[in-house]
């Protein structure tokens, strides 16, 4: 018998982000699921080792790579739209469900029960982490488009910025005051020394 999950989900790259804007650089989900997988990764190695939570970063990562894989059945709807009522968003967490019920059913029966914990993850530290991995991959993406001087993205950056600076896991702060500084560099600057 043949199963669709892998070729399903192998169209994530054509899934385009930010569709109500204009980038100067268009995103796609499977560069932003890789790099939010990436960020939620280090994220829960910083929980693990500063602040001794109880977490797998290996499970996280894999919790990044599948976080927005319903999106290749519903497309990836404007967050404006998505959560602009409490019944628009119990109405796309319904679809987004089902959406991942359906790419489950695509799988051999005996892999269903490995997948489905990464397609219906629940509200504990590691969704909060993805969450938050989600909007700074969301920032960095506003910040590279100013960069690139497309005022576009400059209130979504600030109203995501300030978002991020409401989460109250410090390993979300450290990521950003470590990490995101580099992101405004140039290639030239980045492979400067490091001065300490």
């Amino acid at each position: 018998m043949k199963h669709h999950f892998f070729a399903y989900v192998s169209r994530l790259r054509y899934i385009r982000r930010w569709g109500l804007m204009r980038s100067v650089m268009p995103e796609n989900d499977a560069e932003h699921s890789l790099q939010v997988a990436m960020i939620a990764h280090a994220l829960a190695i910083l929980g693990r080792e500063h602040y001794g939570r109880d977490v797998n970063p290996e499970h996280v990562l894999a919790l990044g790579v599948y976080h927005d894989i319903s999106e290749v059945i519903t497309g990836d709807m404007p967050t404006p739209v998505k959560y602009q009522t409490d019944e628009l968003r119990k109405s796309y967490k319904d679809v987004e469900r089902m959406a991942n019920e359906r790419l489950l059913s695509m799988l051999p029966e005996e892999m269903r029960p490995a997948y489905a914990p990464y397609l219906n993850a629940p509200e504990d530290y590691d969704r909060q982490i993805l969450k938050a991995a989600d909007s700074i991959s969301a920032y960095l993406k506003c910040l590279e488009e100013k960069r690139a001087g497309n005022r576009e993205f400059e209130a979504a950056g600030e109203s995501i910025k300030r978002g991020l600076e409401q989460i109250a896991l410090p390993e979300v702060h450290d990521f950003i005051q470590e990490f995101i500084p580099s992101f405004e560099l140039s290639l030239d600057e980045l492979n400067q020394p490091l001065k300490k």
